[in-house]
């Protein structure tokens, strides 16, 4: 679908469908009245009748009213003035969507950009437009033999900024809307593709056709048997239970093209194909959503895609640990020990406690880019899920300025994260008698010692943690990956590089 901003009055307008909201009680926003103006009173004589009153979610589709030019009007009712939320304002679009899904209309020309959102300007209502209809156009289908038709979706969707002053932000906002989505639905689409096709190799040869595309990007692959050699036991020991090998994806991306020096911005992404909890097997209920267990790898390729799509003026690189957590005769028993890349030595107690040996090391690795940040994230604990639920995702960090920017960068986003505490009393629950410390805490505050002990690889530059456990996916009658934490990431990189405020 294509996107377009303009300013006109709506009665001018020939597309064709014309979108106007309508308050509780049958109130017109500027341009319904303006409209129902033009119409000589047509349009509330029709609203008097009792089909539309204003309440949140109702439609009401008009034919040929004569004074418009539009071929048809549909009224939204959006509820009380002023009590809109994003959450709402985002779902107002794919039900409108759905609506002009039953029509013929291949055009719709869009006033829902006049309502009030608290604390959010136009340039937000522009572009939350736009993530929300390509949210709702998003389809997987890949593997049905019968394929969801993309005709019932309008191809041309008209966003009115109000003044031709504000055509500019209206035309950024669009351009960031659109890339924010690309990247969003390439993490969505990587985590719902099934274990037996998207394995380590796969995502290796999908980074090599990034860079295929786009000349300011390198790829490298480093191959299982060369982690060994460099001496990454940690992620050596969870890849090598499967027999497809492992290996670290490193994506590096030359934006800033003025200092192609400057140090770049790391992140890091689990990239656990498929986790059966190895030797510590997981019970086989739900199993097959362990396939989402990749989800930060997902993560990194699409703010990687929104990075090009966007052009960034900045460096970025993108690490991915890809790897199977298999329990064939090869795979690590519960109490071996390892030497990981940085020399310390961890005892496995638990080898379903996987992401965090397979990321130790690629944070690690991370080092030798002298990064300016590094965020990592990761599907890495159910316990994060029990204590924030699937609404938020869970934010640890060693530096409280980066926190912050995270923090304010999944509000402005509505990509919400919750920051939790790093005290070193929760180191305690690591510590082993026959190794510099375990991979696993127990159960209290289970998501809490997970990042405790990542923090332990981290102490040589500015990190952030973002457990999306809860987040990255979801299950029953909507089951699928979500490709958050995508735009909390784009959004933190746009403010990075000057792009937004």
């Amino acid at each position: 679908m294509e996107y377009f901003v303009k300013s006109g009055q709506p009665e001018k307008q020939r597309t064709n469908c014309l979108i106007i909201p309508v308050y509780e009680r049958r109130k017109l926003t500027e341009s319904g009245e303006k409209l129902n103006k033009e119409c000589n009173g047509k349009i509330a004589q029709i609203m008097r009748r009792g089909d539309m009153d204003g309440e949140f979610g109702q439609m009401l589709l008009l034919h040929d009213v004569a004074g418009c030019l539009a071929d048809r009007i549909l009224l939204v009712g959006v509820g009380k003035e002023r009590a809109l939320d994003i959450s709402r304002y985002r779902k107002l679009h794919k039900m409108v969507l759905a609506q002009l899904g039953k029509t013929g209309a291949t055009e719709a020309y869009s006033y829902l950009t006049e309502l009030s959102l608290k604390g959010r300007d136009l340039y937000w209502k522009v572009r939350f437009a736009v993530e929300a209809c390509e949210e709702h156009r998003y389809r997987f289908d890949v593997f049905k033999t019968e394929k969801a038709s993309d005709k019932t979706n309008p191809k041309r969707w008209v966003i009115d900024v109000g003044s031709r002053r504000h055509l500019p932000v209206g035309e950024s906002a669009v351009k960031h809307g659109q890339a924010v989505a690309i990247g969003q639905n390439e993490a969505r689409t990587l985590a719902n593709l099934p274990g037996n096709v998207c394995h380590p190799q796969y995502l290796a040869e999908r980074a090599r056709q990034l860079a295929q595309s786009h000349p300011n990007l390198e790829v490298q692959v480093i191959e299982q048997d060369e982690l060994e050699r460099m001496g990454a036991g940690a992620f050596v020991a969870v890849a090598k239970g499967s027999k497809r090998p492992g290996c670290l994806i490193v994506m590096k991306y030359t934006g800033n093209k003025d200092n192609k020096t400057e140090a770049p911005i790391a992140l890091v992404g689990k990239g656990i194909t498929f986790d059966t909890g190895g030797i510590s097997l997981k019970p086989g209920e739900a199993m097959d959503e362990m396939k989402f267990d990749m989800g930060g790898a997902a993560s990194v390729f699409g703010t990687m895609q929104t990075v090009l799509a966007l052009d960034l003026p900045l460096n970025v690189v993108g690490l991915v640990a890809a790897a199977e957590n298999m329990p064939d005769g090869g795979a690590t028993r519960p109490g071996d020990i390892v030497k990981t890349l940085s020399g310390k030595t961890v005892e496995i107690l638990n080898t379903d406690a996987e992401g965090r040996l397979v990321l130790c090391d690629t944070l690690t690795y991370a080092e030798r880019f002298n990064p300016s940040y590094v965020i990592d994230m990761a599907t890495l604990t159910g316990a994060c899920v029990i204590a924030l639920g699937h609404i938020v995702s869970g934010l640890f960090s060693n530096h409280n300025p980066l926190a912050n920017e995270l923090l304010s960068s999944g509000e402005e986003a509505a990509d919400l994260a919750w920051r939790m505490p790093l005290l070193p009393e929760y180191h305690e629950q690591l510590k082993s008698p026959f190794a510099d410390f375990s991979n696993l805490g127990g159960r209290p505050g289970g998501a809490i010692t997970a990042a405790c002990f990542l923090s332990k690889f981290t102490e040589k530059y500015k990190w952030a943690h973002l457990d999306i456990a809860g987040t990255a996916w979801k299950s029953g009658a909507e089951k699928g990956a979500t490709g958050r934490p995508v735009p909390l990431l784009a959004q933190f990189l746009l403010k990075q590089a000057g792009l937004a405020n």
